[in-house]
């Protein structure tokens, strides 16, 4: 989300704006070649066998968890501008849980048939305890991730009051620990044990919402806890995402695999949304409570950013725990050949 600071004008974030966006698409074009030239073929005879094993897409169950969430998300966010006594708001949230559930039931129904459609979701997946133990930890731990790093940069724009560029430079640790740690992630896969590397991944990203969510006085100086914060915070998601992923993948049969990995991606996008959501009903609940109390402006915009933070280092201890208790025991995750 773009914030316009003192000095820059509608104009100037325009431009701003346009420039991200031509490096993003410069980034893509990228990444689309090197998937050209990286990514290996596949396997004719695979692929003739997949083409015939089922003919028919599921449109119905396409349609009933793409209107769920759609629902559902755009309840819990226009919650937050309208108010929740809306009487269409609690309504959208029940035909979401309604669609969801029949879109489970669905699944459910074409696993079971014998007819050549095949299900969008193998429903049945979710009854093997570390699968669904990886999608919650999924989930909370990108709702914590995706939190740290929008109320960072509202507190810098927004309370500090800096540009987009004094913002930005702020970001760099995330950048350079995060290129680090992805290079260190391939090599330390096989060797520690992926337990440890996600309770302390987890662990990470709790100790850099906690950096922002205590009270540390704002004259305090941005090396001080601000650099440590960004470090830690893609040091969590730089070993938990590998490593999730792999836990994942391994937790399947190989027919599953493929979609399990495609689920797991899906959850951590849900999880940023969902997390976005609750976060915006804390910062305006607590906002508002603090000018009722007669504090200004500016401390109740603070107040609300340290909820928020708070709340995330509550995502991240439930992802720590859950990671903890449900692979426990479990090694490595990639093996060397």
């Amino acid at each position: 989300m773009k914030c316009l600071t003192r000095g820059e004008s509608p104009s100037d974030a325009d431009k701003i704006l346009s420039r991200v966006f031509w490096v993003l698409a410069i980034l893509a074009a990228l990444v689309t070649l090197a998937g050209i030239f990286v990514i290996p073929a596949d396997d004719q005879k695979a692929a003739v066998n997949s083409a015939t094993a089922s003919t028919h897409i599921d449109y119905p169950g396409a349609f009933l968890i793409t209107i769920g969430l759609l629902c559902l998300m755009f309840a819990l966010t226009e919650g937050n501008v309208v108010g929740w006594n809306r009487p269409y708001i609690p309504v959208l949230i029940v035909v979401a849980v309604l669609l969801i559930t029949a879109f489970v039931l669905w699944q459910r129904h074409l696993e079971r048939s014998s007819s050549n459609r095949a299900p969008l979701m193998r429903v049945s997946i979710f009854a093997n305890p570390r699968f669904a133990a990886a999608q919650v930890i999924m989930l909370f731990f990108f709702a914590a991730f995706n939190n740290f790093l929008i109320y960072a940069t509202y507190y810098y724009q927004l309370y500090e009051g800096l540009s987009v560029i004094q913002t930005t430079l702020r970001f760099i640790p995330t950048g350079i620990v995060g290129l680090i740690t992805a290079l260190m992630s391939s090599q330390i896969l096989g060797r520690i044990p992926g337990v440890a590397i996600m309770v302390f991944g987890c662990f990470f990203i709790s100790l850099a919402c906690l950096l922002f969510a205590v009270p540390i006085p704002t004259s305090t100086s941005y090396f001080a806890y601000g650099m440590e914060a960004m470090s830690f915070s893609v040091f969590g998601a730089d070993t938990v995402y590998p490593c999730l992923t792999l836990f994942t993948v391994q937790s399947l049969p190989p027919a599953d695999q493929a979609m399990g990995g495609g689920i797991v991606n899906a959850v951590g996008q849900f999880g940023r949304a969902l997390g976005l959501a609750i976060a915006v009903a804390v910062e305006t609940r607590v906002n508002l409570n603090a000018l009722a109390a007669g504090s200004s402006a500016k401390d109740a915009r603070l107040r609300s950013y340290r909820a928020v933070e708070y709340l995330s280092f509550g995502f991240g201890v439930v992802a720590m725990t859950v990671a903890g208790v449900a692979f426990y025991g479990r090694g490595v995750v990639a093996h060397k050949k």
